[in-house]
């Protein structure tokens, strides 16, 4: 295996501490005997339990081996497979050389380890080769990584030749993407102390679509809108949601992102705390092959936070344009975002009767860089009935909407009052009740019939 790996140009860059590396030296050291059958054994026996590690985490079975190269080829960003993103495998020398790696990741798929297993005495990879995982659909918070993985992995193994395996994989490259942002929806960032940001994939986000936002179809239509004018490459505005909690602002959001994935979409969330490092992300993504939406969730300041100063610099007036590939959507409970009080009018100024104040105009300048600001205020009572109705029958509640709206109104007067997420949390109530009924119930007839 080591003679294959050393192959390898375009993708031989990996960590020492990778499955595959660790592998390669394994055989290397039992070639040259260079350490004990019980040394290599221990060895391989933590390579097989990561290996099983990576197939609990994506929810990998069948050929464990198999769907780990794979991985390898769709997450491995380099200047081959970040160019087949961006325009597709042209035609150029450095396809030479991509096909002399498809030809050494084709001799790894079809790598017989039967010799390894006869000299230490063991039958690991036999039993990988047609892994059957417990629970891995119900369990399972990588389905979307999980379902291309293994369906690129089976096209894989009956590759006839590197050239085809040369168009498997750039055919993937140019329709999902390399790398995390080719395989997720979502993520989150991580900062370290030299200022290079890491981006950490969101694995179990929330599958809401827009219909399941009951009510609000102007606010819906106008984030439609703006969105598909950016996925499809014309003018489009920061968006910021703003209005009662519990409406739909974040489902709204999440909602968007499922909708608009296939198109190349993905969303970035990013914490207040965190505006420091905008910069950062920014540079990191502006070249890639996606849209993205850098999401802020709830976002308000207090009189004596500056943060905003920085995401005011992103959104417009920095001394670079901001990249045509992201958009900056906001949530928030607060029309102006940055709390006023009475001292912001100490620097007022009279003019001709206008009135004027740089500190007022500072904090409102802010709200002025949304392009589309779109309000959810709280439903009124009879909204409030209409989106528990729908609900309730959607979760296949058979209760009378005259029940319904009585229990609701109940449920409201102790819950946080009227709102879409009071609605969601009553029927979730009485969906659980429901259930406990039947299961006692159920409990109650196989006592009764023994």
């Amino acid at each position: 295996m080591y003679k294959i790996v050393s192959k390898l140009l375009i993708y031989g860059d990996m960590p020492k501490d990778c499955i595959l590396m660790e592998l390669s030296d394994i055989f290397k050291n039992l070639d040259q005997k260079t350490q004990s059958k019980d040394e290599l054994i221990t060895r391989v026996f933590t390579q097989i339990k990561h290996l099983l590690q990576v197939a609990t985490d994506y929810g990998f079975d069948k050929n464990l081996w198999h769907n780990y190269l794979t991985f390898l080829l769709i997450t491995d960003e380099n200047p081959f497979s970040l160019t087949c993103e961006k325009v597709g495998a042209n035609h150029g020398s450095v396809n030479y050389f991509a096909e002399g790696d498809f030809r050494a990741f084709k001799e790894l798929f079809d790598f017989d380890f039967s010799h390894l297993e006869e000299e230490l005495g063991i039958d690991c990879f036999s039993r990988i080769s047609n892994y059957q995982a417990i629970g891995k659909k119900e369990l399972m918070y990588n389905k979307n990584v999980s379902e291309k993985v293994q369906a690129l992995s089976e096209k894989l193994e009956k590759a006839a030749d590197e050239k085809e395996f040369f168009t498997l994989v750039t055919d993937f490259y140019r329709d999902f993407g390399v790398g995390m942002f080719g395989l997720n929806k979502a993520f989150r960032i991580a900062s370290s102390d030299n200022g290079v940001v890491r981006f950490c994939p969101i694995n179990n986000m929330d599958a809401v679509v827009l219909d399941d936002l009951i009510g609000y179809e102007i606010q819906k239509k106008k984030l439609v809108d703006n969105t598909q004018a950016f996925v499809d490459g014309r003018k489009a505005n920061n968006v910021l949601l703003f209005g009662d909690s519990g409406t739909g602002k974040s489902t709204s959001i999440k909602a968007i992102v499922n909708e608009f994935y296939g198109q190349g979409l993905r969303m970035i969330e990013i914490y207040k705390h965190q505006f420091k490092d905008l910069s950062a992300v920014i540079a990191q993504i502006k070249n890639r092959n996606y849209k993205f939406i850098i999401y802020m969730d709830d976002l308000s300041f207090e009189e004596f936070e500056i943060e905003y100063k920085f995401l005011k610099a992103v959104i417009e007036g920095g001394v670079e344009t901001r990249p045509d590939n992201i958009l900056i959507y906001a949530t928030s409970n607060r029309r102006h975002l940055i709390k006023e009080n009475w001292n912001d009018r100490n620097d007022m100024e009279h003019q001709n009767d206008m009135h004027h104040s740089d500190t007022m105009e500072e904090k409102l300048s802010l709200v002025n860089r949304f392009g589309v600001t779109i309000s959810f205020s709280k439903p009124n009572q009879k909204e409030y009935f209409n989106i528990v109705i729908n609900l309730a029958r959607r979760a296949g509640i058979t209760m009378s909407d005259e029940d319904l709206c009585k229990e609701a109104n109940k449920w409201e007067l102790s819950h946080g009052g009227i709102s879409g997420r009071t609605a969601q949390q009553f029927i979730n109530y009485i969906s659980g009740s429901v259930e406990k009924q039947e299961k006692t119930g159920g409990a109650e007839n196989d006592e009764a019939a023994q």
